[in-house]
């Protein structure tokens, strides 16, 4: 018998200076098997950076043509795509002909350097492409947060992110390793 999804539910309350968007989002989130709390948190953070009323989970680590996260046009076209981990440069390479914008989110201690190293020269041709790196001390701290029910309150003003809930918060950095070269519409290769 295959094991099921764990259901994690979220109201993040949002305030996010640097875009002027300030919304309550009531999220639900399926943690796969053998996703980890430090990741399932990981992509709530990346919901909080990104959010938008057409941002959404997707399928996840269930399903391997989409990213952990999305945000498609009316017309069906993938705006945003977002994926965490360190996905291998195939992924990247289709997720950046695929989708207007693309961001990777990638953490883990000892796994990030030599997998940045071993891309690193194979994604600057990708001007859609944003690579954010978090430290183990951030999502450590993300991981405290991690319950069934999370009430959430996040801020963001010049770059800086705050995050808490009723008995902790923290500031959670991240660490831009490449940015696209444009925020706004890329012509599809």
């Amino acid at each position: 018998m295959a094991l099921k999804a764990t259901i994690f539910k979220a109201d993040l309350q949002l305030s996010d200076l640097d875009r002027n968007y300030y919304a309550s989002h009531n999220l639900t989130l399926a943690r796969h098997p053998s996703e980890t709390d430090e990741r399932l948190m990981v992509r709530l953070l990346a919901f909080a950076l990104h959010a938008d009323e057409h941002l959404e989970f997707t399928r996840g680590l269930s399903a391997s043509d989409e990213p952990d996260l999305w945000q498609t046009s009316a017309t069906g076209e993938i705006d945003l795509w977002i994926d965490i981990g360190l996905p291998d440069a195939s992924r990247i390479r289709k997720a950046c002909h695929r989708a207007r914008q693309v961001v990777i989110y990638c953490y883990g201690e000892r796994a990030v350097q030599p997998w940045w190293q071993q891309l690193d020269g194979k994604l600057t041709r990708f001007e859609n492409l944003t690579v954010r790196q978090l430290p183990p001390a951030s999502t450590a701290a993300l991981v405290t947060l991690t319950a069934r029910t999370m009430r959430l309150q996040c801020n963001i003003q010049d770059g800086l992110v705050w995050l808490g809930d009723e008995r902790n918060g923290f500031s959670v950095d991240y660490q831009t390793l490449l940015a696209a070269h444009t925020q706004t519409s890329v012509a599809r290769r």
